[in-house]
Parts: structure tokens; C-alpha cells; sequence
């Protein structure tokens, strides 16, 4: 979790000196310099060519946050077969034992390091039989080992369909499929693959969306650029007669909730002089659109609010849900860090065994290995040496 968090902050600027923050300002601040000077066309340009930046950014976020999700399933593909090949190394040693080395030592301490590998992986009950045996069910309902017989999971990318989804064109949700072909996502929730299913299914798709949530990202960029475009198109070009309105300036998929920011764009055909700059009032203010776009920066009016603040405070505190998140999981390492070590010396004082003095031990026998090997090797060489020179 907390390398998945680090990647994913690193995704949300929040110093406004790039991204989606920079973005916004600079196109505040042009709407701004139109306020002052409506009728300018370079101002005007100014305005069309930084909402295409903002629009470009959005895009570019939703990107990286994609890019991201794909990363995130692959690892979860990884980790599932990961698991898989953990568990068949166990099933060996559950056929050795059943051949009658249940109490082997060396076998018993092999399939004990294999549980504590695969314990990183995945959260898992295991039980030891009369026969030396281990039994392993996940999350203590989906059986994947008994006896010598494995039963192996997969994953796989799905979209609910009960209840029927609000969006259905959304990205699909990474889910882990039982033995039995039944959906076991929610049984996972500990080790390497319940923290990657959670990033991809609950973080993740929370700025992407889901088929229940259209994904915080888009609607941040479909309400701005609603807003911005509502503005436009109820101001007007001329007063008349007959009186000119306005035109849209942000473009998106209306028809997927899910993909606004990744499509969300400035319609190349629109020029400065369709910029609306009236408002009709009444009183009609000849600069009143730039000056309703400009107050977008520190709005009043609850339609220029996004969840009841401005836009900029709204992608602020999407960053720092990512830093909370973050926090939450780096407090959460150090605690089952520190829980892990105790339970180490738990094991180690029930079975009168320390694991790192025998490993220091094992280390110390494959050193005098090597050396006496190597002193076998000089004495053949020398006796060919020997040999070599009677001849």
C-alpha cells in the first residue's frame, strides 16, 4: 500500500506550479485580463489557449491515473500467480510428508518458510495435520490446499451487473475468481494482493470511477466545464439587433460520466469573436461574462461551486486524500512491523528455536563447506602436480 500510495501522490501536484493547480490559476487569471479588457482579441485568445491547457492537463492526469490502474492490474495478475506458485511449492512438501518424512525437520522448517513467504502475498489460515500435512484456506472459507490436491485461483477484470450498473462504460473492477469460479475479492484483504486490490478497486476508481461512481476527476472537469460553457452560451457576442449569443468552449464525451477528463477538450473551431462577452442582465454588463468567469476563482454564487467549494479547493482536497491515504499506510507498516517482530519472538521462544541463529548456523556450515572444498581441490591439484613431475 504505501508504494502504491507513493506512485499515485506523486500524480497530484498541489504547490500550483504544474498540473491541473497551475492550470487553473492561469486561467483564472486570463479570464481576469478579458474582464478588463473585453473587447480585445489577444486577450481573448489568451483565454482560448489556456483552457486548452487546463483541458490538456486534465487529460494528462486521467492518463497517468489509467496508466496507473493497467499498472496495478498487472501486478495483481503477478501476485495471483505468485500465490499459485507458493502453494504448489507446499503441495511438494505436503507429498514428501505423506511419503512418510512428516518428521523431517528439515522439511518441516522448509514448509514453514514457505507459509511465512506466502503470507506476503495474501492472508490465509493454515492448519498442520496428523499426517505432516498443511491445509490452507484463504481468509479461512476458500479452500487451496488439502492433502496433495491444490485448487488454484485466478483474477480477472469484470463489471457488476448486480444491481444493474449506473455507468456501465466504466473501467472494469480487478476481481479474484475461487477455484470454483466464484467471485472471493472480498475474502482478500491482507498481504500483497489485498493491498493492490484496494488500490485499484476503492483508490484508483475513485478519481476514474466505477459502476457506481462517475470518478471525482470527472466530475471536477464536467462541472467546470459546464459551468464555463453555460456562462458562454447565456452571454452574447452583440447586442443587436439581432442579438448574437455566445458558444461553448469546452467539448467531452456527454455520453460516458466516466471518461470527462480524459476527453475533455477546446473546440478547435471556435474564435475570438464567439467568445461571449455581454450579459443580457437585466442590467445588461458589457463585460459581465468575464467577470462571472473571473469570480470562479473565489466564488459566491453556489453554481460556481464544486461540493460547496471552489474548484481549486476541491482538487486539493483530492491530493490530499492521497496524502491521507499515504500517512494512514506508512503509520499502518510501522505498527504490523512492529506486531510481526513480536510474534517472531513469540514463535521462537514457544519452539525454543531462533530462526536467525539457525540461518547463522547454516551460513557457518556452508562456509566450512566451501573451505574444505577448496582445500580438496589444492591437495588434487597438487597430487597431479606430483604425479606430472615423476613422470
Amino acid at each position: 500500500m504505501v508504494n502504491s500510495m507513493t506512485d499515485i501522490q506523486s500524480r497530484f501536484d498541489i504547490s500550483g506550479n504544474s498540473g491541473i493547480p497551475q492550470a487553473l490559476n492561469n486561467l483564472f487569471q486570463s479570464f481576469s485580463a478579458w474582464a478588463t479588457t473585453p473587447g480585445n482579441q489577444a486577450t481573448q485568445q489568451t483565454v482560448i489557449d489556456r483552457a486548452s491547457q487546463l483541458a490538456t492537463t486534465f487529460q494528462q492526469a486521467a492518463g497517468a491515473l489509467s496508466t496507473q490502474a493497467t499498472n496495478t492490474e498487472q501486478q495483481i495478475t503477478q501476485t495471483v500467480s505468485a500465490i499459485n506458485q507458493k502453494i504448489t511449492e507446499i503441495q511438494g512438501y505436503n507429498r514428501l510428508a505423506l511419503q512418510g518424512n512428516k518428521n523431517d525437520g528439515g522439511l518441516n522448517a522448509r514448509m514453514h518458510a514457505a507459509l511465512d513467504e506466502l503470507s506476503n502475498l495474501v492472508n490465509f489460515d493454515a492448519r498442520f495435520e496428523s499426517d505432516g500435512t498443511v491445509s490452507i484456506t484463504l481468509n479461512g472459507q476458500t479452500p487451496v490446499l488439502f492433502d496433495d490436491k491444490q485448487y488454484k485461483i485466478s483474477t480477472d477484470l469484470f463489471q457488476p451487473q448486480t444491481p444493474p450498473p449506473t455507468y456501465p462504460s466504466s473501467p472494469a473492477a480487478a476481481r479474484v475468481v475461487g477455484p470454483d469460479g466464484s467471485d472471493i475479492t472480498a475474502q482478500v484483504t491482507g498481504g500483497q494482493l489485498g493491498a493492490l486490490l484496494e488500490v485499484r478497486n476503492q483508490v484508483l476508481a475513485s478519481y476514474l470511477g466505477d459502476a457506481t461512481h462517475p470518478g471525482d476527476l470527472n466530475t471536477m472537469a464536467k462541472q467546470f466545464a459546464t459551468r464555463v460553457n453555460d456562462l458562454l452560451t447565456n452571454g452574447q457576442v452583440t447586442a443587436g439587433p439581432p442579438a448574437q449569443n455566445g458558444v461553448p468552449l469546452f467539448t467531452f464525451d456527454t455520453t460516458n460520466d466516466t471518461a470527462v477528463a480524459r476527453t475533455l477538450a477546446v473546440d478547435p473551431t471556435v474564435t475570438t469573436d464567439q467568445l461571449a462577452t455581454i450579459d443580457p442582465g437585466p442590467p445588461s454588463i458589457s463585460n459581465g461574462v468575464p467577470l462571472a468567469l473571473s469570480q470562479l476563482a473565489t466564488p459566491l454564487n453556489g453554481a460556481d461551486k464544486i461540493a460547496g467549494v471552489s474548484y481549486s479547493e476541491y482538487y486539493g482536497q483530492l491530493a490530499g486524500r492521497v496524502g491521507g491515504k499515504l500517512s494512514d499506510a506508512q503509520n499502518g507498516q510501522d505498527v504490523q512491523q512492529s506486531l510481526l517482530a513480536q510474534a517472531k519472538d513469540l514463535r521462537d521462544q514457544y519452539s525454543g528455536v531462533s530462526l536467525d541463529e539457525e540461518a547463522t548456523i547454516l551460513i557457518q556450515f556452508q562456509r566450512a563447506y566451501q573451505a574444505n572444498s577448496r582445500f580438496i581441490t589444492v591437495l588434487d591439484q597438487l597430487t597431479q602436480d606430483t604425479i606430472d613431475i615423476l613422470k
